[in-house]
């Protein structure tokens, strides 16, 4: 008999640290700041690769609700300390128009590491990222559950897209973020393992050949935690709205049960070869959700509206079962409204209507950005 995973949820998010006066990231901010937000978050926040980055996990949470309370916690703690040094966080992706090569990378051994081997790739990485975990404690389930959320994927990632611009220009992507990450090693779709001996054979591989120190240096849009036993998605921009963010973890982790379910009943999502979801991967990196994705089955490109509607089909039984069904609904509230690439561009859009300068607009989505970071705090 298979016993079903509790299915409890951590997500960390990464911010961006911005002037309040220039819009600008803050390129040195002060020694201070991370040991005020301690005060208030704990060990719950911590630096990042660049100064200016800064991020937040919430606890193992017992439910969707649980992550919204903490999330919503953790990002006032930041806006809160941030505000005292006349700086802001923006959940958002990229950064309108400050450049990577301006940006300082924080003092730590394994970040020092990470400049030293990736060279430029990994000084390029002015980038911030949504990661969720979802508590599966058999290896074998994890593996197996891996395998079938790949196809979803690109779903989850046409959602949360929040980085249209990279140093003052609209890049034609909305999320223009895993253009910069796949430049580095291990990344993209995780691969297909029968096992988790299989699994564990290939990393200790690169172990053993001096390539990686262990799984966590496995960057996938996807993969077993190397430190927990949960499944972590990582191919999510971070929301800038706190009801995206807790739309999409409502989302995931109902699409994880039902994948589980059907396991129970001797069934199972059909798996499809990553040429075929690299396809969609792609199409969420461009459109967003703007010109659907991929039906494999039917060979065709489908309404993303439809291919949702699908989703909350199937995911109802287990949205009730976790207590989530409000939150799940609300996905529904993103296509209606946008993305934060979406709300990105048309700040700009509008700002440049009014005769303003790009430099100027580039500054009105940063004011867009400080205020959907805040809102619902």
């Amino acid at each position: 008999m298979i016993i079903e995973p509790e299915f409890t949820i951590g997500v960390e998010e990464e911010y961006l640290l911005v002037d309040k006066e220039t819009r600008a990231l803050v390129v040195d901010p002060p020694q201070s700041l991370i040991g005020e937000a301690e005060e208030l978050c704990g060990p719950q926040v911590t630096t990042e690769f660049l100064r200016s980055q800064i991020e937040v996990g919430t606890k193992v949470c017992g439910s969707v609700q649980e992550v919204r309370k903490d999330l919503a916690h953790l990002r006032r703690s930041i806006i809160e300390v941030a505000d005292r040094h006349g700086l802001a966080p923006v959940a958002a992706s990229t950064h309108p128009f400050s450049r990577w090569s301006e940006q300082k990378h924080t003092q730590k051994d394994r970040y020092e590491a990470l400049s030293a081997e990736m060279q430029g790739a990994a000084r390029r990485l002015l980038i911030c990222g949504m990661h969720v975990h979802v508590g599966v404690n058999d290896d074998e389930l994890r593996i197996d559950l891996m395998n079938q959320l790949s196809y979803f994927l690109p779903h989850l990632l046409a959602l949360s897209c929040s980085s249209p611009f990279w140093e003052g220009q609209d890049t034609g992507l909305k999320s223009y973020r895993l253009t910069v990450f796949d430049a580095l090693p291990r990344t993209g779709l995780p691969e297909r393992f029968q096992s988790f001996a299989e699994y564990k054979r290939h990393v200790d591989i690169l172990v053993q050949a001096g390539m990686i120190e262990d799984s966590t240096k496995i960057w996938w849009d996807m993969r077993p935690s190397g430190r927990f036993p949960t499944l972590e998605t990582r191919i999510m921009d971070v929301c800038t709205r706190l009801d995206d963010a807790i739309a999409l973890v409502a989302m995931l982790v109902c699409i994880l049960r039902m994948l589980f379910r059907l396991r129970c009943n001797n069934q199972r999502w059909r798996i499809y070869s990553p040429m075929l979801i690299n396809e969609n991967r792609w199409r969420a990196m461009r459109y967003s959700f703007d010109a659907g994705l991929v039906d494999f089955a039917r060979g065709k490109v489908v309404s993303f509206e439809h291919l949702l509607d699908e989703i909350l089909t199937l995911t109802a039984e287990d949205a009730g079962a976790l207590g989530c069904e409000a939150e799940i609904a609300s996905v529904a509230d993103i296509l209606s409204r946008g993305t934060s690439a979406h709300r990105q561009l048309k700040a700009y859009e509008l700002c440049s209507a009014s005769g303003k300068s790009p430099q100027d607009c580039l500054k009105s989505v940063v004011d867009t950005l400080i205020q959907d970071t805040a809102e619902g705090v």
